[in-house]
């Protein structure tokens, strides 16, 4: 896909780091699958893990974390 921030580069497979934040809880998710434009290095994660990453993150915030980091797992 044409990357729509540079409009430039292409993606390709990769991975990204992904950081969700609410009021004072923080989660972030390492090696998470992407698309990354090869120009710019935007990072671009489908819709499927996107809800994934979101359903994780709530059940976080449920708990009462404040900090957590992650590897993701699908």
């Amino acid at each position: 896909m044409k990357c729509v921030i540079c409009k430039e580069g292409k993606t390709k497979p990769g991975t990204a780091t992904v950081t969700l934040e609410r009021e004072a809880v923080t989660v972030v998710f390492k090696s998470v699958p992407a698309q990354v434009c090869e120009s710019c290095g935007e990072e671009y994660v489908d819709d499927e893990t996107a809800a994934q990453l979101l359903a994780v993150f709530e059940q976080s915030v449920k708990a009462g974390v404040t900090v957590d980091v992650r590897h993701y797992a699908a």
